[in-house]
């Protein structure tokens, strides 16, 4: 009995977080690693990194707004069951929007970063979008979290906006260049788990070909805009280590899948893009 009276608050607490706080783990690093290479690309300095964050705080509220949001519109799996879980769904939600809120306007009022609506507008529109494709069922997951990251990776595009004072192609090549990498991701997991199972190299090339044909087409875009001067080649080195991780991965012996391991790796991979994207394009500037 004791170890039930023990468990008991755990669980009521860990339901009640699932309330306020994403439940999404990858969609923090598809949220955050973005908005850092932005502003570190943009190059912040001075009042500009005061705006950078703000915007961080806009990103973030927003973000989590959408766990109680979904919860108050009963949309969401977990939905609450008395007062004291929509108390606090509408504290939360009134936090977040608050905190979003006078952050954007302080953004719009001071630093005049009005091109911010037009990326909150296309954001927006990729969560619809989004929402629609969850609804379709299981076949449209992938899909799904794809336009999903098309919003949330357009922090790349509003954190360089905000670094730099300009929205313009760089801006938007940013926000390309970390959707393909989140896209890669996004599939590589989806991959690990529907072929836990799979064990020879010649099953796993049955079941990725999907995968395959999505690195080489990844491959093939960055190719162009290296070609087409839009991006530096030392930028795309940082695509290196995931691309390589997808192609070992048909030819590694077979292991139990590891959902939370996965996650880890994936999220170190993230950094490591992060960080080798940023010094590849200053080093290119420099």
């Amino acid at each position: 009995m004791a170890g039930v009276s023990t468990a008991t608050p755990t669980l009521q607490r860990s339901r009640l977080r699932s309330f306020v706080w994403p439940r999404e783990h990858g969609a923090w690093g598809l949220l955050l690693v973005p908005l850092l290479t932005g502003a570190g690309i943009g190059s912040a300095s001075g009042e500009r990194v005061i705006w950078v964050l703000l915007f961080a705080a806009v990103a973030l509220g927003l973000f989590c707004l959408r766990t109680p949001v979904e919860a108050w519109l009963e949309i969401s799996p977990l939905r609450p069951q008395n007062d004291v879980e929509r108390r606090l769904i509408h504290y939360s939600i009134y936090t977040y929007a608050s905190v979003a809120g006078l952050a954007l306007a302080v953004l719009l009022g001071w630093a005049h970063a009005y091109g911010l609506l037009l990326l909150g507008a296309a954001a927006a529109t990729a969560f619809s979008v989004q929402a629609v494709l969850r609804h379709l069922g299981r076949h449209t997951r992938r899909r799904a979290q794809w336009t999903g990251a098309v919003a949330l990776t357009s922090t790349a595009a509003g954190a360089y906006y905000l670094a730099s004072g300009h929205l313009g192609r760089t801006a938007v090549l940013l926000w390309a260049a970390n959707w393909l990498f989140a896209a890669n991701q996004i599939h590589f997991v989806q991959l690990r788990i529907h072929s836990a199972r799979v064990g020879s190299t010649a099953e796993k090339l049955v079941q990725g070909k999907g995968f395959l044909i999505h690195q080489a087409v990844a491959a093939l875009v960055l190719a162009f805009a290296w070609q087409a001067g839009w991006i530096p080649g030392l930028a795309l080195l940082a695509f290196a280590p995931v691309f390589i991780r997808g192609f070992a991965w048909f030819f590694a012996s077979r292991q139990p899948l590891a959902v939370h391991r996965l996650g880890v790796s994936e999220l170190l991979y993230a950094v490591v893009f992060g960080v080798l994207f940023v010094a590849g394009y200053t080093a290119h500037i420099w």
